[in-house]
């Protein structure tokens, strides 16, 4: 359903997926698929509070800097040196990720391409902002962010940031992503890198 919102931009050579992973790759695998372009991912980490970790404070994406939700850290009292020990240990955790799904490919080129970021869903969209930034960050023609289900609020605060909000459902009682799905068991490594296995093997006799 979400593909089909997209469809102006089947079969493009100038759109690409970027899926957030690790539970955006089967949504951005599923959108890739039926628009029939490149499917490409953008690791993004959530930064946890500690000893609550699901409770996030910011995000990192690969390639950038900590956006942090200023007024976590501030209304917990969570001193800085805190704050930057749980951004290097998401780092270290992004690269290893990063390494391991490439598994030596390279990194689609952005500039003056039509990306759509793709994950499994919003809350707050702290982790879509951070890679809404990275990307930016590469000249990219156009942004769309592509998400089945997010809470109104999240689309809201990212509407200034992307040229496009594609959601299927906005729910006012959000709760959480997985409350949406039937089926939200967690997304593994193994899963990860046969998708795009998968994906990089159908685009292969295209590129030749």
């Amino acid at each position: 359903m979400l593909a089909q919102q997209l469809a102006a931009h089947a079969r493009r050579d100038e759109v690409v997926v970027l899926a957030l992973p690790r539970g955006g790759v089967p949504v951005g695998f599923a959108v890739a698929e039926a628009l029939e372009v490149p499917l490409d991912i953008l690791p993004v980490r959530k930064l946890g509070v500690p000893g609550h970790e699901e409770y996030a404070m910011g995000a990192l994406a690969s390639g950038g800097q900590p956006e942090l939700q200023a007024e976590v850290p501030r209304t917990l009292r969570i001193p800085k040196k805190t704050v930057d020990a749980v951004a290097r240990r998401a780092l270290d955790e992004l690269r290893r990720r990063e390494k391991h799904y490439r598994a030596g490919r390279p990194r689609q080129d952005l500039r003056d391409r039509v990306v759509i970021l793709v994950d499994d869903g919003m809350a707050t969209g702290c982790t879509m902002r951070a890679a809404l930034h990275v990307v930016c960050r590469q000249d990219p023609r156009r942004v769309i962010v592509a998400v089945p289900v997010a809470a109104p609020e999240a689309c809201e605060a990212l509407r200034s940031e992307a040229d496009e909000i594609v959601c299927l459902l906005t729910p006012e009682s959000f709760y959480s992503v997985g409350c949406w799905y039937d089926d939200f068991e967690q997304t593994g490594d193994a899963e990860v890198v046969a998708l795009l296995d998968a994906a990089a093997h159908r685009r292969a006799p295209h590129a030749r």
